[in-house]
């Protein structure tokens, strides 16, 4: 089985955040960057299916030479060769373009994505992938077992988990739960090292189109930020309660 894991060059959920030019663009400075959490779920899981099942495992990314540091880390965690895309991840519909032409490309069974990365959370790269590979698609997914070409897939729904039957080449939306966080790797020496001998491929850009732009970013209200309401204006406590606390 070939498997391809996408890798989303993401912040870390620690780091300060700031914008520049009047809120329009992402401040990089000072800011520490890691594996998107649901994509090293998923990557966890590739390792499984290597480990277990003798597959082979490869990462991409779409971005510039800053994201390779990442893709390193994919390697020393196990995965056996990197990819990268040469351009910027502008929005997700191009993303899924970039690497819908590495998976058809690269001929690959199992494609791994996070449901979603935690810097925009759009959620939509998987299933746009899926729709422009002509591959089934399972969103939210928690479990996973492969035999052969056939599939049975666990996805977290409101209120409960579904058990689907599939058959490859799939694509997979993974989360927390398709491995637990106690079971996430972290590189060791020798992997470190073994990482700088494995293959990093980078691959200049198809021509993709962009349905999306980022205008301007605000930052949420601090916590425990407290808005006083007159006690004669009952509207306009109704109103905030509506919509800021989700009250009806």
């Amino acid at each position: 089985m070939k498997i391809l894991v996408c890798i989303s060059h993401v912040p870390d959920t620690t780091s300060k955040i700031n914008f520049t030019d009047g809120d329009t663009k992402f401040d990089t400075n000072g800011v520490q960057y890691i594996i998107n959490p649901n994509d090293e779920f998923g990557l966890t899981r590739a390792m499984w299916f290597k480990e277990k099942q003798g597959a082979s495992v490869d990462v991409v990314n779409v971005g510039g030479p800053e994201t390779e540091p990442t893709l390193r880390k994919a390697l020393a965690i196990g995965a056996d060769t990197a990819i990268r895309v040469n351009t910027e991840a502008t929005d997700g519909y191009a993303v899924a373009e970039q690497l819908a032409k590495v998976v058809q490309d690269g001929g690959y069974d199992l494609v791994i994505a996070g449901r979603e990365s935690i810097d925009y959370n759009g959620g939509m790269v998987p299933g746009m992938l899926a729709a422009l590979t002509n591959a089934n698609f399972v969103n939210t997914c928690i479990d996973l077992e492969v035999d052969g070409t056939n599939a049975k897939a666990v996805r977290e729904i409101d209120g409960g988990k579904e058990t689907v039957s599939t058959t490859l080449p799939l694509v997979i939306g993974t989360q927390k739960g398709i491995v637990e966080e106690s079971d996430l790797r972290i590189p060791n020496m020798r992997g470190i090292m073994m990482a700088r001998k494995k293959p990093l491929t980078v691959l200049e850009p198809v021509e993709a189109s962009t349905e999306t732009v980022s205008v301007k970013f605000e930052k949420p209200a601090p916590k425990g930020a407290v808005t006083l309401v007159s006690p004669d204006n009952l509207d306009e406590l109704i109103t905030l309660l509506h919509n800021e606390a989700k009250v009806i």
